[in-house]
């Protein structure tokens, strides 16, 4: 995934995580961010867990090989 495309996601995450806050209802969230109903929970639960740090990029989920071998 690009740098790009990585922050792009975590400020949709952020964008959830200002509207918990405000009480906003999960299937509300995922249509307005165009995302599926099980992400948002997904996030609200890490939110609940953690608050919105939690929510934040992490860098890449492996890392790149050098070869096949």
């Amino acid at each position: 995934m690009t740098a790009e495309r990585q922050h792009f996601r975590e400020e949709l995450r952020l964008q959830a995580a200002e509207r918990f806050a405000r009480g906003e209802g999960t299937t509300a969230i995922a249509r307005d961010l165009r995302v599926s109903v099980r992400s948002v929970q997904r996030w609200r639960h890490a939110w609940a867990e953690g608050g919105p740090r939690s929510l934040r990029s992490q860098g890449p989920a492996s890392l790149p090989r050098l070869s096949d071998r």
